[in-house]
Formats: structure tokens, C-alpha cells, sequence
């Protein structure tokens, strides 16, 4: 059973049950995907909390997530499939923009799923992934003072982990996957997604970073084409 399948409820109800934006993850969202048109994937889109926000940019919000019991909550906000992230049942180079939104702490093997990103994106198409500031939130971070954050031993190894700061959020209940900056950064290179523009969120201490990249493969002119049907015949 996926991890969010026990506490799916909770999280609708009560966990993302307020008002407003507190820590950016809407702005970051709305200032990093812009308007667009097309299908945008939502990867672990959970309830389908962003769907409207999605919509209302003029996409066609589309999600995939590995918990059925989310899914419930998410049928009527957006079409949405069970998949893994590591395996999307989508065709290569077929959409224009993907999304993942306080998702890549859920999935163990992220560089994974952005190697699917990079697989289902159009040429230039674009990604927007916004999570947890790695830098200053997990195992290692005590936010319990988010005046004073204190960053214990435990930054600098990937790590998987349920230690939590608080019993009101989501790692002491389903755990979290950590990559410190530069590996998560270097995951998206690897990946062969451009990094193209940064958001923070959160304060005074940032609990959100957010960035946008774009698939490096271009489309082919039509000379390459042309060049390539010659040399096929």
C-alpha cells in the first residue's frame, strides 16, 4: 500500500485545509509555469490541490500518483492515472509541460523521475519542480523556532528519514528522502534539463525552493529532416 493511502483523508481534510499561502508554494508555482496552453502533468499529484491553479494559467492540468485513496480526493479536480513516477505511462516527447510540487521528498529515486520528466517533455518543453528547501528543512533542521531554525548533523548524505520537528506535518507519518543542493541540482543536469530560473518561499528561514527548467532537446529544422530521411532511404 502506497504511504499516503493511510493518512489520505487527513491530508485533505486537515492537513492542506487552510487559507492563503503561507509558505509561497502557489506563488512559486504561478510565477515559474506562467501562462501555457496543452496538457500539463502534474507528477504525485496527491488530492489535486493545484489543478484549479493549474487551469486557471490556461493548461490542462493532467496527474499521476501512487496512492488510490489521494486519487479519490482527486477525481473530480483533474483526469487522473495510478502510476509510478519512475515508469509514467506516457509517450516520449509528448507534452509540453510537467509539474511536481512538494512531491520530491516522497519518491526515494527523484533523479529517477526527472529522467522520465526529461524522457515525456517536448523539445524546450518545461518543468517546474517546487519542494522543500533542502538547505533548511528535514531530519536535520529543528523548525520548532522558525525565527532561530537549528540545523543539526545530517545536511551533507542523501538520507532517507522519519525524524520530524513537529507530529502535525508529513515525515513523521510517511518519512522523506534527502539530497543536499548540489545533488539534487546535479540530478537535474544529469537528467538533461536546462536550469533556468530559481523562487524561494517561506520565511524568515526559506521552507520552499522552487526552479524551472526546460528539456535540452530542440525540435529538429527542417534541413535536419531532411537530412535525416536521406540518410534512412
Amino acid at each position: 500500500m502506497a504511504a499516503y493511502d493511510s493518512i489520505a483523508d487527513w491530508y485533505e481534510t486537515e492537513f492542506i485545509a487552510h487559507d492563503g499561502d503561507p509558505i509561497g508554494v502557489r506563488h512559486a508555482l504561478c510565477e515559474l509555469l506562467g501562462p501555457g496552453i496543452g496538457p500539463c502533468l502534474e507528477i504525485g499529484c496527491g488530492t489535486g490541490a493545484y489543478a484549479s491553479l493549474i487551469r486557471g494559467l490556461g493548461w490542462n492540468p493532467l496527474g499521476v500518483d501512487l496512492s488510490a485513496r489521494m486519487l479519490r480526493h482527486a477525481r473530480d479536480r483533474l483526469p487522473a492515472v495510478r502510476a509510478d513516477a519512475v515508469r509514467l505511462p506516457i509517450r516520449g516527447a509528448s507534452l509540453p509541460a510537467v509539474v511536481a510540487v512538494m512531491v520530491h521528498t516522497d519518491m526515494p529515486e527523484y533523479p529517477s523521475v526527472l529522467q522520465e520528466v526529461a524522457r515525456v517533455l517536448q523539445p524546450g518543453g518545461v518543468f517546474v519542480h517546487v519542494g522543500v528547501h533542502p538547505c533548511f528543512c528535514g531530519g536535520f533542521a529543528d523548525r520548532t523556532d522558525p525565527a532561530a531554525v537549528v540545523l543539526r548533523p545530517g545536511y551533507l548524505e542523501p538520507h532517507w528519514t522519519r525524524e520530524s520537528w513537529t507530529d502535525a506535518g508529513l515525515r513523521d507519518k510517511v518519512g522523506a528522502a534527502h539530497w543536499p543542493l548540489p545533488d539534487l541540482l546535479q540530478a537535474f543536469l544529469d537528467a538533461g534539463l536546462a536550469l533556468e530560473r530559481f523562487e524561494e518561499g517561506g520565511g524568515p528561514s526559506p521552507t520552499v525552493l522552487a526552479l524551472r527548467a526546460r528539456s535540452e532537446r530542440r525540435a529538429r529544422t527542417a534541413d535536419e529532416a531532411s537530412q535525416l530521411v536521406e540518410e534512412v532511404e
